[in-house]
């Protein structure tokens, strides 16, 4: 696994704070085929998302986990 030092473990605190109500919706339109029920399931951690991500796109573990490091930032830039 890839350790991003603090700035990962701070997307994983924001995301696990109450915030992944409202980030799942934000973050929901760019994997499309993950399901509510993924979504739910994933409870806004991290490795869950890019084991969903995994799974439902075949991407290795890697490449999966770039994916979701990329999109998050890209969250965190424009999110208010």
């Amino acid at each position: 696994m890839h350790c991003h030092g603090s700035e990962e473990t701070k997307r994983n605190t924001d995301i696990r704070q109450g915030q992944w109500k409202h980030k799942r919706g934000e973050v929901k339109p760019w994997w499309g085929n993950l399901t509510d029920d993924d979504f739910d399931k994933i409870e806004g951690e991290r490795d869950k998302l890019v084991g969903r991500i995994q799974e439902r796109y075949g991407y290795a573990k890697d490449q999966a986990e770039a994916e979701v490091d990329r999109r998050l930032r890209e969250y965190e830039r424009v999110a208010p």
